[in-house]
């Protein structure tokens, strides 16, 4: 069995967090249907890291616009998790001192 790996990360818009898969353009034909995929790699991703705090660290470290990267989920196409390698983001940006330009 073939497996693919997935990017995923947390897209901060003005009004929600955005739970976002990047899929390979080579991925495996067995993956027939987009979202049971989307939703086996959303529930790899939570069984592993704590979803509020993702949350918090995004909402306090990222702006609208910004992604936050969670890391790589790799997936045979009957679901199983063939590796993974996950972390709770870290800002992009660099705090800026008070007083000081940004």
């Amino acid at each position: 069995m073939c497996a693919d790996t997935f990017g995923v990360g947390i897209h901060l818009t003005e009004e929600e967090f955005q739970f976002v898969v990047g899929v390979p353009s080579d991925v495996d034909s067995g993956w027939t249907d987009p979202e049971e995929f989307q939703s086996l790699v959303a529930e790899t991703v939570w069984e592993r890291l704590d979803r509020q705090s993702v949350f918090e660290t995004v909402a306090d470290s990222f702006r609208a616009g910004e992604t936050a990267t969670l890391g790589t989920v790799t997936l045979e196409t009957d679901g199983t998790v063939v590796s993974y390698d996950l972390g709770t983001p870290e800002s992009t940006r660099e705090d800026t001192e008070e007083g000081t330009d940004p």
